[in-house]
């Protein structure tokens, strides 16, 4: 028996997500808003600032892709409602898996919806750099680091984000000790910054020969790239910048020619590094970006660890301070300890799924 009541309520508690998500995203302004950029856009002295060209293109596309997506779910909704109308008014239960189709629709557009209003922060939408680094476990702890950086790769595909390696430092024996790399695309740092953390592994080590069980650790950086050069003060003074030959495989992979940047930061002590592409001068771009972002990034902790303290919630970062367990052995579960929220399938979440972990962290803590 078709029960269209039933029907009408679960589409009643989307259209109340969407109508959320509509409030939060500011969806009634976004229309005057595209009309300001589109007119700003054809400003010849836009045209004449590459940069500044670039951005006003990227704050268009963000904001019809969210006009887009709010039209998506609104229509789905409306196909949906009519057609529990149609099925009514035929009694022809056959239709009723086409329903559940559309109704699938709905929940995923909506879902789009609503995780763009999650991520309202003021650099959710930018680009991220990451930073991945092995912790305790020597040559264990460094083949975790490389797996991590496939994971995220992996999780950066399957999310439409293109990613560029800036640096990496190899393993004695096998893995990386240490990679940094590029994360482009909407809302990149917004999601990502959900991993930021120490990351814990567990299982029969490959490259120990009595099969025994180990624990290895690794650090994850997320830092948001800041492309205004106004909004963080780097003074020449307090930089040094040195050009040396960037590393490599061996025979035609060996930079002949010195490309790889490292700039020094003394205020800080911050040192970033960038070898990975083609020209001396696009490696130093690189380098000041991932500069900004780890001074961005060090603002953004210092007033987290104020906001903490006023809450009496300051924790001592350290390698037991982990965000998330991976274990192999003896049993199969990835767990983060932020948020209680577990997935057996640990090969699903090497390869890139980890899309739930991070919802459900935004979801508990924005």
């Amino acid at each position: 028996m078709f029960k269209a009541d039933d029907y009408r309520l679960r589409l009643k508690s989307l259209s109340d997500t969407l109508s959320e998500a509509k409030y939060a995203l500011d969806i009634d302004h976004l229309g005057a808003k595209l009309d300001e950029l589109k007119k700003e856009q054809e400003d010849p002295a836009v045209w004449q600032d590459l940069e500044k060209c670039k951005k006003v293109g990227r704050e268009i596309s963000s904001v019809e892709n969210k006009l887009d997506s709010y039209k998506r779910g609104e229509t789905a909704l409306a196909d949906a409602y009519a057609f529990i109308d149609l099925i009514e008014e035929a009694d022809d239960e056959s239709l009723i898996p086409e329903l559940e189709n559309m109704i699938a629709v709905a929940e995923d557009d909506i879902e789009q919806m609503r995780l763009r209003a999650l991520l309202r922060g003021k650099y959710d939408a930018n680009n991220a750099i990451l930073n991945l680094h092995s912790g305790a476990g020597g040559t264990e702890a460094c083949d975790w680091t490389s797996m991590l950086y496939r994971m995220y790769t992996r999780y950066c595909e399957r999310s439409g984000f293109k990613v560029t390696e800036l640096d990496f430092e190899d393993g004695d024996e096998a893995g990386l000790k240490s990679v940094s790399f590029r994360v482009e695309g909407e809302n990149a740092y917004g999601f990502l910054k959900a991993e930021k953390g120490v990351h814990r592994l567990v299982r029969i080590s490959p490259f120990d020969s009595n099969k025994r069980r180990h624990t290895s650790f690794a650090s994850l950086e997320v830092m948001p790239e800041v492309e205004d050069d106004n909004e963080i003060e780097i003074k020449d003074d307090d930089i040094r910048i040195d050009v040396y030959r960037s590393s490599g495989a061996g025979g035609q992979k060996v930079n002949k020619t010195e490309t790889a940047i490292r700039i020094t930061h003394f205020p800080t002590g911050i040192v970033v590094t960038c070898q990975n592409e083609r020209s001396q001068l696009q490696n130093k771009e690189m380098a000041f970006q991932y500069l900004r972002a780890k001074l961005i990034e060090r603002q953004i902790a210092d007033r987290e660890a104020a906001d903490a303290e006023l809450k009496g919630e300051i924790k001592k970062i350290e390698w037991g301070s982990q965000i998330r367990s991976y274990v192999f052995c003896p049993y199969t579960l990835v767990k983060d300890h932020r948020t209680g929220y577990e997935n057996t399938n640990v090969q699903a979440v090497m390869d890139g799924d980890i899309q739930g972990f991070i919802i459900d962290y935004l979801k508990k803590t924005i």
